[in-house]
């Protein structure tokens, strides 16, 4: 990893070399975490929309392999498809599978309800309504404060959805 940071991630770094660098190291060291939070944090978070692509593709790709380890950046990805690409259905697809993948009890909620919140920027309200009615069905919120915010949330599509 030193290596690689040597050299400078300006406009001529070769992002298909970069990744295939960043995976050669994860596959020498898969626990390491250190590799996906340079992708994630120096290497997506570029000016350049293609290059942010191919990155949070590789986070993505990386992350199925470990998803209950390397769920945060996966996370960092669906935000930066979010609010940097300004790509709705991608960020989706991202907290998607962050929901469906992950097992591990140490997975916040608000990763796994990422989702629902994307749908909802998109105008997708039923398919939200969906997923937050199964999600609060599911038993799977137990501090209160939080599945009291979640109804409101759930009230609140259900006023929107009917009004739409």
């Amino acid at each position: 990893m030193l290596y690689l940071q040597a050299f400078d991630a300006g406009p001529k770094l070769d992002y298909s070399r970069l990744i295939a660098w960043l995976r050669a190291i994860l596959a020498l060291d898969p626990r390491s975490q250190y590799p996906l939070f340079s992708a994630a944090r120096v290497y997506a978070e570029v000016s350049d929309p293609a290059r942010a692509r191919l990155m949070l593709e590789f986070i993505h790709e990386q992350f199925l392999l470990d998803p209950n380890r390397r769920w945060p950046w996966l996370a960092h990805a669906a935000l930066l498809a979010k609010h940097r690409l300004h790509d709705l259905p991608l960020a989706r697809r991202y907290a998607a599978a962050i929901d469906r993948e992950t097992t591990a009890r140490d997975v916040p909620l608000w990763a796994r309800q990422m989702e629902v919140f994307i749908l909802e920027d998109m105008n997708e309200l039923e398919a939200a309504r969906i997923l937050l009615g199964g999600l609060l069905e599911s038993g799977r919120i137990r501090d209160p404060d939080e599945a009291r915010f979640l109804r409101k949330k759930l009230e609140e599509l259900d006023r929107r959805s009917r009004t739409k």
